[in-house]
């Protein structure tokens, strides 16, 4: 992969096989060349797991403390008296019979969808459509549920989905740029927290091998693991 010149300049500002502490790396974060918008802060853990293995899947959700500095939509698909709760929540949209066929037709320009448990054979029709694009509700990261309630606020608060990929990553959000230093700590410990206290029982030995933090536009800086407890 070939990168520009700010990319190659960034990275002669600190040494690439160094472990910093959270702190630290967030202060080699802050004096690296910026972009012309607000960079997303992003973390990636390399766990010991084989997502292969049923038994070592680590999926969830966790809301930060400080959000992801994104301004979510929410869709709510449901009928009846739910409805006027989601709206109550403060949910984009809400319904069923008018977004169905738009998603069905292709639509999907929304960031979140939550759904009661009612709707999900409808919507299991079009996971082609929205599998793909991870809008499709699961139980398992609190987007399928009766209380609609709860997953709008915590959807619109900052929660964030987080997923190990068939090399063992877990690659999250932990906020922006234009965020405080203590605030993208606090994040940053909170998802590191989760992700430790989710670790399947069948691991053994070092469960989180390596954490890496980077901007959107920058080279990624070694964590020291410890230093996030």
């Amino acid at each position: 992969m070939k990168h520009g010149k700010s990319y190659k300049k960034a990275r002669e500002l600190y040494e690439k096989h160094q472990e910093y502490p959270i702190s630290e790396a967030l202060g080699v974060l802050a004096n690296l060349p910026k972009a012309k918008f607000d960079e997303s802060v992003d973390m990636a853990f390399r766990l010991n797991v084989n997502p292969k293995h049923a038994d070592q899947m680590v999926r969830g959700t966790v809301v930060l403390p400080n959000g992801t500095g994104k301004t979510v939509s929410v869709l709510v698909i449901t009928r009846g008296p739910k409805e006027q709760e989601a709206k109550d929540a403060g949910a984009d949209m809400v319904g069923a019979d008018e977004y169905l066929p738009k998603i069905k037709d292709g639509w999907t320009d929304v960031d979140v969808i939550i759904a009661t448990p009612d709707m999900m054979g409808e919507l299991g029709k079009l996971g082609r459509i929205l599998g793909p694009r991870g809008l499709m509700p699961n139980p398992k990261v609190g987007t399928v549920t009766m209380d609609i309630a709860k997953a709008v606020r915590e959807a619109k608060a900052g929660r964030i989905e987080y997923r190990v990929d068939k090399s063992g990553i877990i690659h999250a959000p932990i906020g922006k740029r234009s965020f405080t230093s203590d605030q993208l700590v606090e994040n940053a410990k909170t998802l590191f927290q989760e992700l430790v206290r989710v670790k399947p029982a069948a691991v053994k030995g070092v469960y989180v091998k390596s954490v890496f933090l980077s901007g959107t536009m920058t080279p990624s800086i070694r964590v020291e693991a410890g230093s996030l407890n």
